[in-house]
């Protein structure tokens, strides 16, 4: 996608103003998708995993892929795969406007199983990023196609677990009395017009997404950062702000389960955009020769979501103000991963 010409201060308006459309765009499907899940009386969980986390993946989506298409490797995988422990942070952040720690909601245990799964993939990723690719057709590893695999048998458990469940929990927090309730338009728009600004909605994120993560690139450039540490920042940034968006809302309306699925979820896109970026990719196979950040960011991907399991099955946890303990932990978790990468830059 080309872009006009424009000085650094025009980057950095256009880059804010592609910000707040984002920013609207993806506040305004949470509280669509959630009207969707009460409507059709669907599992908040799977609407954040399958439709949230697909919505706010989009500028990934375009970015990994162009970015492969130009055979930049490792800002493919820097992206994807550094933007896993960002992302888990967000979650964590997200935990401020919570009543009580965030992980103590979940009626079910499925978004434990999605941490569990999430750390396994992540864990297949890390083991083939080590062996280095040995199996190879087509310049394709089939490393990434296993992990393309592993993902729909994924996807297929939890949405099989989400109504086959025994799990029974226990000392759940009220939902009662949240302050900041959905906009009042909603329950006057009808099914179809709810379905229809959704896909709005979906549009706007990519057709703003997009541009804000180029106009991220050209500010990293154009202010001398560069792509090393401060722009690859900068860019994972970019490209999660719909997550931060989607997953604050979320919280902010009560749509708890929501909100974790869609950050386990979009991790999990995160891991299977691997596999198309791969076809793309004709310098070989892409988890073939990786840097040490890729395995530090893969390792800290691992870590964060380890701690949020924990925090998903021991239910009673103090807060430390306004946030739950495990929260605090996956954000000094993630600080110290940026020192990591700086270290290994």
């Amino acid at each position: 996608m080309g872009l006009p010409h424009t000085s650094l201060p025009e980057s950095i308006f256009a880059f804010f103003l592609c910000a707040a459309a984002v920013w609207f765009a993806g506040a305004r499907l949470t509280y669509l998708a959630d009207a969707l899940a009460d409507r059709y009386h669907l599992a908040k969980s799977i609407v954040g995993l399958l439709l949230l986390s697909v919505a706010t993946s989009l500028p990934e989506v375009a970015t990994t892929l162009t970015a492969a298409v130009q055979q930049a490797r490792e800002l493919v995988l820097n992206n994807l795969f550094g933007g896993i422990a960002l992302q888990t942070a967000i979650l964590a952040l997200a935990d401020y406007w919570a009543k009580g720690a965030l992980t103590n909601y979940p009626r079910k245990a499925n978004h434990a199983l999605e941490a569990v799964l999430l750390v396994f993939l992540l864990s297949v990723a890390l083991i083939i990023t080590s062996l280095g690719e040995t199996f190879v057709i087509w310049n394709v590893g089939l490393g990434s196609v296993l992990i393309a695999a592993l993902y729909a048998g994924v996807i297929w458990l939890l949405r099989w677990y989400e109504t086959e469940s025994d799990w029974v929990p226990v000392d759940l927090p009220s939902l009662d009395a949240l302050p900041f309730p959905a906009p009042a338009d909603l329950a006057r728009t009808s099914n179809t017009g709810v379905i229809w600004q959704t896909f709005g909605a979906c549009l706007a994120i990519l057709a703003f997404g997009v541009p804000l993560v180029l106009f991220a690139e050209r500010i990293a450039d154009q202010s001398g950062l560069g792509t090393g540490f401060i722009g690859v920042t900068l860019l994972a940034s970019a490209t999660s702000l719909p997550e931060l968006t989607a997953t604050f809302t979320a919280v902010r309306i009560g749509a708890y389960t929501m909100a974790i699925s869609n950050i386990f979820g979009s991790n999990l896109i995160m891991l299977v955009l691997v596999f198309p970026a791969d076809i793309l990719f004709r310098g070989g196979p892409i988890l073939q020769q990786t840097s040490q950040t890729v395995s530090l960011s893969l390792s800290f991907g691992i870590a964060v979501t380890a701690i949020f399991l924990i925090g998903l099955i021991v239910r009673r946890k103090p807060k430390i103000g306004q946030f739950g303990l495990d929260s605090v932990v996956v954000l000094i978790t993630f600080l110290a991963s940026l020192a990591a990468y700086y270290a290994a830059r």
